[in-house]
C-alpha cells in the first residue's frame, strides 16, 4: 500500500511510457465529446430550422437534450468504468458519440433525434469525467498543468473544426453534414484509441494530520461553476441562430462568430493557466467571472460586429478556461488529498451538467414564451455570471477571516 504524501514530498506516481501519446488520446476524447458531440450542434440549428426538420422551439429543446445527456454521463461515467474498465469505457463513449452523428442524419421523428442527441451528450459527460483524471496521475507533476491545458484545448478545437466544416458540408446537404461530422468523429476515435495507461496506479492516501478546507468553500465553488454553466447557455445554444436569424445575417455569418468562439476556446486554458500562475486560482476565477459577465451581455445591446466578435472570443475562452481554473482551484483547496480531488471534480462536473441541462430547458422555454427574444437570454446569462462573482467574493471574505483549514471529512465534499 502506498505511503502518504507529506508536505514537500515529491509525487512518485509512475508516468506512462509515452506521456504525450496519452495526452493526445485525452485531447481526442475532449474534442469528440465536447467540441463535436455537444458544441457542433449550435451552428447546425439554423439549417435544421430552414430545412423544416424541426421548428425553432423544438430545435432548442434538442440542444437541451444533449445537455441532459451530459449530466447523465457525468453522474454514471465512473460507475460504468468500474464495471468495464476505464479504457474500454472511454473507447465505447467515443464510438457512441460517432454513432450519434450518423443516426442524426436520419430525422425519423422527434423522439429518435432526442435519443441520439441525449446519447451524444452522455458520451461527452462520461469522457469529461474520465479522460483527464485517467491520464494526469501518470504525468510527472511538473508537467500536469501543461498537460491539462492541452487536453481541454480539445473542446475549442472541436468548435473551430465544426465552425469551418459545417458551412462547407451544408453546401452539399444537411444530411451529408451529419455524416461528415460522424466520419470526423470516427477518425478521431481511431486516433485516440491507444495511448491509455495499461497499469492502474493507486493514488497515495492523505496523511491523517492534513486537514481539508471548510466545506463551504467547496460548496461555493460548485455553485459558482453551476452558475457559469447557466451563463454560457445563450452562447452555446443560441449564438449562431441569433446572428443568422435574429440579426438576419445568415448561417455562414453565424458560423464565423462560432469559429471566433472556438478560437477563444483554444487559447482559454493557456491564458487562464498563465493568469492563475501569477495571481492564484481563486483570484483568477474572480477575474474570469467579471469578464464573462460583461462579455455574455454584449450581444443584447446591439453594439455591432466588433462587440459581437469580442463577446464570442471572450466567452469561448472562458468556456474552456474556467474548466481548468475550477480543476486547479480544487487542487489548490485539496493539495494533499488526490482521492478527494477526484471526488470533488466529479461533484463539480455533475453540478455543472445539472445546471446547464436545467437552464437549457429554462432558456428554451423563455425563448419560446418571449416571442424568440434573443437579447433577453443574453441578459439573464450575464446575471448568472454576476451572481457567481458575488458568491465568490462573499465566500473569500468570509473564509479569509477563519483558519484556512478545518476538520471537514469526506462527506463535506
Amino acid at each position: 500500500m502506498p505511503t502518504a504524501l507529506k508536505p514537500g514530498q515529491k509525487d512518485t506516481a509512475s508516468p506512462i511510457s509515452t506521456p504525450w501519446r496519452g495526452i493526445f488520446s485525452a485531447f481526442c476524447t475532449c474534442l469528440i465529446g465536447i467540441g463535436l458531440a455537444r458544441l457542433a450542434y449550435t451552428p447546425l440549428i439554423p439549417a435544421i430550422i430552414e430545412a423544416h426538420w424541426f421548428d425553432a422551439s423544438l430545435a432548442a429543446y434538442l440542444g437541451a437534450a444533449n445537455l441532459a445527456g451530459y449530466l447523465t454521463g457525468a453522474l454514471f461515467g465512473r460507475k460504468i468504468a468500474a464495471h468495464l474498465s476505464t479504457t474500454w469505457t472511454l473507447r465505447l463513449m467515443m464510438l457512441a458519440a460517432s454513432a450519434a452523428f450518423f443516426a442524426c442524419a436520419f430525422p425519423l421523428d422527434f423522439l429518435w433525434f432526442f435519443f441520439w442527441r441525449f446519447t451524444a451528450g452522455a458520451a461527452g459527460g462520461a469522457l469529461m469525467v474520465l479522460a483527464a483524471p485517467t491520464i494526469l496521475p501518470h504525468i510527472p507533476i511538473e508537467r500536469r498543468g501543461v498537460a491539462g491545458g492541452i487536453i481541454f484545448i480539445g473542446a475549442g478545437t472541436g468548435v473551430v473544426v465544426s465552425g469551418v466544416l459545417v458551412p462547407l458540408l451544408l453546401k452539399i446537404g444537411l444530411q451529408e453534414t451529419w455524416v461528415g461530422l460522424g466520419l470526423a468523429s470516427l477518425l478521431l476515435t481511431l486516433a485516440g484509441w491507444t495511448g491509455w495507461p495499461r497499469d492502474k496506479i493507486t493514488l497515495p492516501l492523505p496523511a491523517s494530520h492534513i486537514r481539508v478546507p471548510k466545506a463551504g468553500m467547496l460548496r461555493a465553488l460548485y455553485a459558482e461553476y453551476a452558475l457559469n454553466a447557466a451563463g454560457w447557455v445563450p452562447h452555446m445554444i443560441f449564438l449562431v441562430a441569433f446572428v443568422a436569424r435574429g440579426m438576419g445575417m445568415g448561417v455562414e455569418t453565424g458560423a464565423i462568430y462560432w469559429v471566433l468562439f472556438g478560437l477563444g476556446a483554444t487559447v482559454g486554458p493557456v491564458f487562464s493557466g498563465y493568469l492563475a500562475d501569477r495571481v492564484g486560482f481563486g483570484k483568477a476565477l474572480r477575474i474570469a467571472f467579471f469578464l464573462e459577465a460583461m462579455a455574455v451581455a454584449l450581444p443584447a445591446f446591439g453594439l455591432g460586429a466588433a462587440a459581437l466578435a469580442i463577446s464570442s472570443i471572450v466567452v469561448g475562452a472562458f468556456v474552456s478556461g474556467t474548466v481548468s481554473l475550477v480543476l486547479g482551484r480544487i487542487t489548490e483547496l485539496l493539495p494533499h488529498h488526490p482521492a478527494r480531488q477526484k471526488s470533488a471534480w466529479s461533484l463539480a462536473t455533475a453540478s455543472f451538467a445539472l445546471a446547464q441541462a436545467a437552464s437549457a430547458y429554462g432558456f428554451s422555454y423563455i425563448f419560446s414564451e418571449s416571442g424568440e427574444n434573443y437579447e433577453l437570454l443574453f441578459l439573464i446569462g450575464s446575471g448568472a455570471m454576476v451572481l457567481a462573482l458575488v458568491i465568490d467574493i462573499v465566500t473569500a471574505l468570509t473564509f479569509n477571516r477563519m483558519p484556512p483549514h478545518g476538520d471537514a471529512d469526506k462527506s463535506d465534499l
